[in-house]
């Protein structure tokens, strides 16, 4: 799977040869493509025929919610300065503990800091499992612990500690716990820090080297500005561009002149965000908003406020047609005993964000399709959620198309 001059595709799932190689690149040598089990060899294949922006060293595939797919060039300078100012803002280097897949920036990251610190990740292998990491991490020998998760991780982690004060106590004494990925909701922080647990906020992408400002304040020399309401970012860890793909990284990337003159070149996030004090909050995608009624509503915004009720911590906003307001929110949530009552979400939705954002139903799932790094599939979502609006529109005569509140995904199949 190697190309002789060109980009190396390494499985992920050989360590050691994945580490060595991306040593290599950071020191100038062939520019590496992690591939985890099951990727289609062809679309490897096409990326090693593909002309590289030059100086890369890392290339990325992700598609993200949406499913379209990118391949994003990352140099080595971008690579260590990312690693750098996470390293600085956190203290100092210290050994990292691997439960991310490999395959994708917040997992390659901690190997790349790893490797500029001079000490070995330890790994966690297997589908997450909050017992036999925290056991993982008993096990790291060094002066400074760090782990990297995605929320739901956190979320399952804090469920064990609340039961069993050993893993609370293993959870505690991490120097650093960085969440990413998506937003960490604000009672999820709650139970972090009730539970003494080092928690840091991180925000960014794989064209920004993975996260590039924690808890709302840039690191390194990371540049945030607001244009038109859309989140930009600007320094050293910014990608090269998209491989193979000259529109899309000219959409994406700018480059403007300072007031001094100097050219700076800056990310469109395709974010929602604004700035307070210095602080960045990050409200949303830019395409998660819909119009309904005449009103623009975000669906990460009904998302957010749902999330802090009572059993509803898991809740995906997804939009549906509707003849009247043009387009509807609707929920899908994880079943969770003792939720609150779905009248009261709409209630507590109605009156915090308007009557455009009350949910018009909501469905229950026993688990929500997730990608690689922990976000909901929103694609696999809202097919599923169509078949069921057809199934019920099928079983009504063509009547309402709209799932009963806190549906079972089994009566799908029974509608």
């Amino acid at each position: 799977m190697t190309a002789p001059h060109g980009l190396r595709a390494i499985p992920t799932d050989d360590r050691a040869w994945l580490m060595a190689a991306l040593g290599d690149a950071l020191a100038g040598g062939a520019p590496v493509l992690p591939v985890p089990a099951g990727t289609d060899p062809d679309a490897v294949a096409r990326l090693q025929e593909a002309e590289l922006p030059a100086g890369t060293a890392l290339v990325v595939r992700t598609s993200g919610s949406s499913g379209v797919p990118k391949a994003v060039a990352l140099e080595a300078s971008a690579l260590r300065a990312s690693a750098d100012a996470t390293h600085e803002r956190f203290g100092g280097p210290g050994r990292w503990l691997v439960s991310l897949p490999a395959h994708l920036i917040s997992g390659i990251q901690m190997l790349i800091r790893s490797e500029i610190a001079g000490l070995p990740p330890v790994f966690v292998d297997g589908p997450f499992d909050p017992g036999a990491l925290l056991a993982a991490a008993e096990t790291m020998e060094a002066e400074r612990r760090y782990v990297s998760l995605v929320p739901v991780q956190l979320s399952r982690l804090l469920d064990l500690a609340d039961e069993d004060r050993d893993a609370a106590d293993a959870l505690a004494r991490f120097d650093a716990v960085l969440v990413g990925g998506q937003s960490v909701s604000l009672a999820l922080r709650r139970r972090a820090h009730e539970r003494g647990v080092a928690l840091r906020r991180s925000y960014g992408m794989t064209e920004t080297a993975g996260g590039c400002v924690y808890d709302g304040v840039e690191i390194g020399d990371t540049r945030v500005r607001i244009r038109a309401g859309e989140v930009q970012l600007a320094g050293p860890s910014l990608a090269l561009g998209y491989v193979g793909d000259p529109a899309l990284t000219a959409e994406r990337f700018l480059t403007e002149t300072d007031r001094a003159g100097r050219p700076v070149r800056w990310y469109r996030t395709g974010d929602a965000g604004e700035l307070l004090g210095g602080m960045l909050t990050v409200t949303g995608r830019l395409d998660r908003v819909i119009i309904s009624g005449g009103v623009n509503v975000s669906l990460d915004e009904i998302e957010r406020v749902a999330r802090e009720l009572p059993g509803w911590s898991t809740a995906v906003a997804l939009a549906v047609p509707d003849p009247e307001w043009g387009e509807r929110a609707g929920l899908v949530v994880e079943t969770e005993p003792g939720a609150l009552p779905f009248a009261e979400v709409r209630a507590a939705l109605r009156e915090r964000l308007g009557a455009a954002a009350a949910p018009l139903w909501a469905t229950e799932t026993d688990a929500i399709p997730r990608l690689a790094g922990g976000k909901p599939d929103l694609a696999a979502l809202t097919a599923w959620i169509g078949r069921v609006r057809d199934s019920f529109r099928q079983a009504r005569g063509g009547g309402s198309a709209d799932p009963a509140t806190r549906r079972s995904p089994n009566d799908e199949e029974n509608a």
